[in-house]
């Protein structure tokens, strides 16, 4: 019976809820100057919540360091008084938000569905239709992958990429949308894998031809639908944890220094990290996934957006892992061949160490429980203009420098460990 409340519930508020406007919010960039100005500025994070006027994009993480907070009409007057008399830089990142969502996927039809073409953001289903087409037409060398379902009852749709699928290979795992509103990154996981399967081009077929590739463009289905038919900026999964707010930060979700900092017990955070280790669904059934692959798995990378950085583990310390200097070296050099495409630059580093403590999150799961090799978080595009409201222009020179940096990374990597193409040995 409470099953069924809940589902009823739930329905209802789908078939009442109006598309959330931000019309006339706006988004600041505010750098503190002193030690007061940055705990009253996190403080104001801790207490923002999911039925709050207003969101940080990107929290203050130490003096000096740019914060971004999107505010409603009714509470800019408050911020901004409250600024003027704190020792920050402030200056206007966004004046409409909704304006700016308007022109970001403004080439998309309405009444039918969109190809993935890349000239728009595509929903859910238009990818997992893409993705279905694609087991038909290179049926020898992909398949589809359903290892289980969302809390709303959605599949999590994955798909495998092997060249030569009877020859026992090293696995990489890619991994996009786990935050429902970095729209980028699933645009980007389809173009990453119509390149790997089309392309002529002599060093991305030896790559896509080398390794056994598991691509999940949508890790969280249920928060990705919620952001294109109701709250554009919405982040976190969609399970419901009392009467006012809804779901969980799926990477604060997994069982890795879970709640050892950078993460919130309050169910209307946007950081909740959750009642316990795994309880979403999607995270949940991913980890017992990336469990029954992890045996080859080289390479797991994970893509979120906005900031334009690759992260290295740990987010709950600054101390250095094992192979640190040598996977921070080989970024390097695939952050300057991605800034070789377009001009576009990247910031390197452990990922408490540049950006803010973050635990429970996929890539440190990954790293901590099997010591995968390659293991690397992109923020991908861009540094502070669009923030999450990236606009469809930029998919594809996004994702061509990100191919490029990736291309690189296996390159560096195989240089430096011949020894690692055995298979079993990561």
């Amino acid at each position: 019976m409470k099953l069924l409340v809940s589902l009823f519930l739930a329905l209802l508020f789908y078939m009442t809820a109006a598309k959330l406007s931000y019309r006339n919010y706006k988004v600041y960039k505010i750098t503190p100057n002193n030690e007061a100005a940055l705990k009253e500025l996190q403080e104001w994070d801790t207490e923002a919540m999911e039925f709050s006027k207003y969101q940080f994009w990107r929290g203050a993480t130490k003096v000096g360091s740019e914060a971004t907070l999107m505010a409603a009409p009714e509470m800019q007057i408050y911020f901004e008084r409250s600024l003027a008399i704190m020792n920050v830089d402030v200056s206007i990142m966004m004046e409409d938000v909704q304006q700016v969502i308007d022109l970001e996927n403004r080439w998309a039809r309405v009444s039918e569905p969109n190809p993935v073409n890349w000239t728009v953001y595509n929903t859910l289903d238009e990818i997992n239709n893409w993705l279905e087409e694609l087991a038909v037409e290179f049926s020898e060398k992909v398949e589809i992958l359903k290892p289980g379902k969302s809390q709303e009852g959605r599949d999590i749709v994955g798909l495998k990429l092997d060249f030569s699928p009877n020859v026992e290979k090293q696995v990489v795992f890619m991994e996009f949308n786990i935050h429902a509103r970095e729209w980028i990154t699933s645009a980007t996981a389809t173009w990453l894998l119509d390149r790997y399967l089309r392309s002529e081009e002599l060093d991305v077929r030896a790559l896509a031809e080398k390794y056994t590739w598991y691509f999940f463009p949508v890790m969280n289905p249920d928060g990705f639908v919620y952001s294109h038919e109701f709250d554009r900026m919405w982040r976190k999964t969609r399970t419901r944890y009392n009467i006012h707010c809804w779901g969980a930060d799926p990477n604060r979700n997994w069982g890795y220094q879970w709640m050892n900092g950078g993460a919130s017990q309050n169910p209307c955070s946007d950081i909740y990290a959750g009642p316990e280790p795994f309880s979403e669904p999607s995270v949940k059934v991913m980890s017992q996934f990336i469990e029954s692959i992890q045996k080859n798995m080289v390479a797991y990378l994970d893509f979120h957006s906005y900031s334009q950085m690759l992260l290295l583990p740990f987010g709950h310390t600054t101390e250095h892992l094992a192979n640190y200097k040598d996977m921070k070296e080989i970024a390097e050099v695939a952050m300057n061949k991605l800034e070789s495409v377009h001009g576009t630059q990247y910031v390197i580093g452990n990922v408490a160490e540049t950006i803010y403590i973050a635990t429970g999150s996929s890539m440190d799961w990954v790293k901590g429980e099997f010591n995968t090799s390659i293991a690397y978080t992109y923020e991908l595009r861009d540094k502070g203009t669009y923030g999450f409201i990236l606009p469809a222009e930029q998919i594809i020179p996004n994702s061509e420098e990100t191919l490029k940096s990736i291309l690189e990374i296996f390159k560096q990597y195989e240089a430096r460990y011949p020894e690692q193409n055995i298979i079993g040995k990561n």
